[in-house]
């Protein structure tokens, strides 16, 4: 394949000019609508480091410390994986864009109950409310920008999704680093209001990105997503060629899954090919959050205090700096996931962050270990957590979603989705709840925890993490089931026939089910 080409069912087809092009140019424009629920997450993590420097904020809430602040931290997991039963219903039966909505009405409340929140109980409650709606919204939002860009775009865009995170926690970081300068309450309670301006944004702007062409083709509503596709990748032309190839690829898929299988939980199971996604999905959520970058993105004051920085302001200076080279580092690697190949970058990302984990041990254990005023371990330490995010954002920032939502089928990819963000909730809970308590306890020696787990996560990639680079979203199905699977993602049953499509090509399927079958591909 060339430099200047793509490839989709079985052809290559010439890159294309994103703002050249209206119709992709406007769409790719208002796309911010759905993939800044990334940002508000993003957010989130940021406020709570910022929250926990503020002296206004540990005023108002009796200086929490361990397991009250663990609690305090982790109740947005919880929100989120109390969502998880009906998320993918959510995504599926509403529509994309509806879900969107959804989730930000109720990420509006449980702000709001955050803001005024004047016992510990009520924010909790708060912040599980906030988690719920963005359990729903961070599902919806990256099937909608997956579904919809251009071939050619996929890996930038899905991979930009997550990578705003860090937007997110940047001006999560500006704004505490602001208000720590107002006296009072309403030091801490203006970055909370802040948190529902994103939502507000969305609930407006989200109407303005077309809906998922495969949702609707799913649906039944082929009219509507054909003129979705031209519109995006055509500049409105129905009768493209390219545009046609997606149609048919995206509505005999969909169909074949609907005829041949299921859509149930135990499908993730059922063959050795889901199976195999189902590893995937499940270490790559764990892998996102117990990385070890669980412990600075929110409780980066506690890691601080291991080297006798306390002063909030000099805290917060460094989370602002951090979210900032954040930024930079996971947005640039973005545009290098064609590249370089996502196999490749997971496994870069996972060594790097061992090295720099153990670095960061030793630092530590030098300062707690030295004499007192060792300035040359605690800039060690600084400086490895700088190195060490660099290297987390090579691979797990930008693919976590992109990377999920590729090796699914259609069918499974709500519920798959659901399966990856259930293991990071899981993990966001245990670390959020946990780190606070561990590091009041044993310190820098909870450190060692993450090194060897980082070392059973390079095998985990090494072992499973596939290379999709330059593959069809339609047809990564081949890497996992073989190249004569059924389309849609499942392996073949006992009884197979083979259909002969309309340009001479073969596909497999349930000889019990063939006789009344048509298939048609078209050429």
């Amino acid at each position: 394949m060339g430099k200047d080409t793509f490839q989709l069912g079985g052809q290559e087809w010439p890159k294309v000019t994103w703002w050249k092009m209206k119709g992709m140019r406007f769409v790719y424009m208002t796309l911010w609508a759905a993939m800044i629920t990334s940002a508000t997450n993003g957010y989130d993590g940021s406020l709570m480091n910022g929250l926990e420097a503020m002296p206004s904020w540990n005023a108002s809430y009796n200086h929490p410390q361990g397991s009250t602040l663990g609690l305090l931290a982790a109740s947005m997991a919880i929100g989120s994986m109390l969502s998880i039963p009906i998320v993918p219903y959510v995504a599926d039966v509403m529509g994309r864009r509806a879900g969107v909505v959804v989730g930000c009405c109720i990420m509006l409340c449980g702000v709001a109950m955050v803001s005024i929140g004047y016992h510990i109980a009520l924010f909790v409650v708060g912040r599980i409310i906030l988690g719920f709606g963005l359990g729903i919204s961070q599902e919806c939002s990256p099937l909608l920008v997956t579904e919809l860009v251009h071939p050619q775009h996929r890996a930038v865009y899905s991979s930009i999704y997550n990578s705003l995170w860090y937007v997110g926690s940047l001006i999560g970081a500006c704004v505490a680093l602001g208000t720590n300068h107002i006296h009072g309450e309403w030091g801490w309670r203006v970055p909370c209001l802040l948190q529902g301006i994103p939502s507000l944004c969305q609930l407006v702007f989200i109407w303005t990105v077309p809906e998922s062409p495969r949702w609707l083709i799913s649906k039944g509503k082929f009219e509507q997503a054909k003129k979705i596709l031209a519109y995006v990748h055509a500049q409105g032309d129905e009768n493209d060629a390219l545009v046609n190839v997606e149609f048919d690829e995206i509505q005999q898929t969909i169909a074949l899954e609907k005829q041949f299988e299921g859509n149930n939980w135990s499908e993730f199971w059922s063959t050795a090919g889901n199976r195999h996604r189902s590893i995937i999905l499940i270490s790559i959520g764990f892998f996102s959050q117990w990385s070890g970058n669980g412990i600075v993105s929110y409780f980066l004051p506690q890691v601080l205090n291991l080297i006798g920085i306390t002063d909030s302001n000099t805290v917060l200076t460094i989370n602002l700096i951090l979210s900032a080279v954040n930024v930079v580092s996971a947005t640039g690697i973005c545009f290098w996931v064609d590249y370089f190949g996502r196999r490749k970058l997971f496994l870069t990302s996972s060594i790097s962050m061992l090295v720099c984990f153990i670095s960061t041990t030793i630092a530590l254990a030098r300062f707690a270990n030295g004499p007192e005023g060792n300035d040359n371990a605690a800039h060690a330490v600084i400086a490895f957590i700088f190195l060490f995010y660099i290297a987390y954002n090579i691979g797990f920032s930008g693919m976590l979603v992109s990377y999920s939502s590729e090796i699914l089928p259609y069918r499974l990819r709500a519920k798959g989705l659901t399966l990856m963000f259930f293991c990071v909730d899981l993990s966001l809970w245990f670390n959020q709840y946990v780190n606070p308590i561990a590091l009041l306890n044993i310190q820098w020696k909870y450190y060692i925890v993450y090194c060897v787990f980082l070392a059973f996560e390079i095998f985990v990639v090494w072992k499973y993490y596939i290379e999709t680079k330059e593959t069809p979203l339609e047809e990564i199905v081949k890497f996992f089931d073989g190249e004569n699977a059924i389309l849609g993602g499942t392996a073949p049953s006992e009884k197979i026939v083979e259909l002969t499509a309309r340009d001479g090509q073969s596909i497999q399927v349930d000889g019990e089910k063939a006789i009344t079958t048509q298939v048609e591909v078209r050429a």
